[in-house]
């Protein structure tokens, strides 16, 4: 791969197109314009991170949580974009300065396929169709569109939001750009060869859409079927882990799952032993618990920023070649590579198992399964009394009355990932009869 190729403002949809612009905005700008005004964007307020939707004190739902990841990857793409063009004068004339719009773009977007209840929502999805009562639609579709429905990724979900033409959208979907596009598919193979992993970059009717970006930009394609790395997922990806991981600290602490005394000692470990002096009079100069903790926190976050970069131009020619293994998280320098480790390892004993995530999870988990079980239904045998009025609260741009099932279920699902959490509660008590509409 070159990056003469990798980075074209070609936009899907719009391909033959030679559109005047009244503006300076470049093409990856507005791909940023366009989802931060989208509704499935605005829907992320309302859609769990990790803690259950805020009560006295605000933690992060999706939508704060891509907007901070969307400011990491552009300071990830910009530090990259200047390190490349030091290194390679001669892509001065290429797109590659670009690279921080292009990474904060796939960034904003990179969960906006998510459905409720974060992960429990994903797992409830691929659960009902591959141990619970959706295992009786499995003769009703091919061997690679029931692995799209038993593996049912967030990820995959996003670019089918992007891409898909549903009813009364324009084709090309969102219109974005391939650069933008291309950097959302962490995972480049469809699911049927994603083995035992949950992960995988796009639907089986999404496919093609892939293959056409992967074309134009010359994105390796493997012998089995299966693409390289878009090299700029790698800065999305770490944007991601970086937000994710130090956030969920912080949130932590605020909830009082975390000590102060362990959250400092967390995030002191991540700044350079050389300036500890100074950070302690700093954070002697301050009061504030909380703020203490937000000044460590940026400290974090600015040296695993600063930590990645370097990492993806030291191995350039890896991700060029994709043969690149892991994440770039796994090629930083020990020291700060051991306490984002520890990091990892105290969220998954204190956090992630605290009994309000388990709650949330074990209450998505119930909601979504009897959301997809109804629908699904309703979906199947449309003339029914009770499926027609469950179908009349389906929006018109999915296709629930196609004529096959994959694409009636996948109509479902499309209707039941884009709701946020409150609606999905609403909606679930409702048709249990636990709520009703005032008179």
């Amino acid at each position: 791969m070159n990056w003469q190729h990798l980075i074209s403002n070609k936009r899907l949809g719009q391909e033959s197109l030679h559109l005047k612009r009244k503006d300076d905005r470049t093409e990856f700008k507005r791909d940023f314009d366009r989802l931060i005004f989208s509704a499935p964007f605005r829907r992320l307020q309302n859609k769990t991170q990790v803690f259950p939707l805020p009560g006295s004190v605000f933690v992060h739902n999706r939508l704060t949580h891509s907007l901070e990841v969307a400011s990491v990857g552009r300071s990830l793409g910009d530090d990259v974009a200047r390190l490349l063009l030091h290194h390679h004068p001669e892509l001065a004339a290429t797109h590659i300065g670009e690279a921080g719009s292009i990474v904060s773009a796939a960034c904003l977007a990179h969960d906006m396929g998510n459905p409720p209840f974060g992960h429990s929502g994903e797992q409830a999805i691929a659960t009902y169709f591959s141990e619970g009562p959706g295992l009786k639609y499995r003769p009703m579709v091919s061997a690679e569109e029931w692995d799209d429905l038993t593996h049912f990724d967030g990820n995959a979900n996003t670019f089918r939001l992007l891409t898909h033409e549903f009813k009364g959208r324009r084709k090309g979907g969102f219109v974005m750009t391939y650069p933008t596009l291309a950097s959302i598919v962490k995972y480049p193979y469809p699911a049927s060869r994603a083995g035992k992993k949950q992960k995988f970059g796009f639907f089986q009717n999404d496919r093609e859409t892939y293959e056409r970006i992967a074309e134009e930009l010359g994105i390796e394609r493997r012998p089995d079927g299966s693409y390289a790395r878009y090299p700029l997922v790698y800065l999305v990806e770490a944007a991601d882990d970086i937000c994710y991981e130090i956030m969920d600290i912080e949130d932590a602490h605020k909830l009082r799952i975390l000590t102060t005394k362990e959250t400092r000692e967390l995030l002191l470990d991540f700044c350079d032993p050389k300036r500890l002096d100074h950070i302690q009079e700093i954070l002697d100069s301050v009061d504030d618990v909380n703020e203490q903790i937000v000044y460590l926190r940026s400290c974090a976050i600015g040296s695993l920023e600063r930590e990645c970069a370097a990492a993806f131009v030291r191995n350039e020619q890896a991700i060029l070649s994709g043969t690149m293994e892991g994440p770039l998280l796994a090629h930083i320098s020990p020291r700060i590579r051991e306490a984002y480790e520890r990091c990892t390892k105290v969220s998954h004993q204190k956090i992630y198992k605290s009994k309000d995530v388990v709650d949330i999870e074990l209450a998505g988990y119930r909601i979504i399964s009897t959301l997809i079980d109804l629908f699904t239904e309703a979906a199947m045998n449309p003339d029914r009394a009770y499926s027609r009025l469950l179908l009349a609260r389906v929006s018109s741009q999915y296709e629930v009355d196609a004529p096959d099932a994959y694409t009636r279920i996948m109509a479902i699902l499309d209707f039941i990932s884009g709701m946020t959490d409150v609606y999905a509660l609403d909606l679930y008590r409702k048709i249990n009869g636990e709520s009703l509409p005032m008179i």
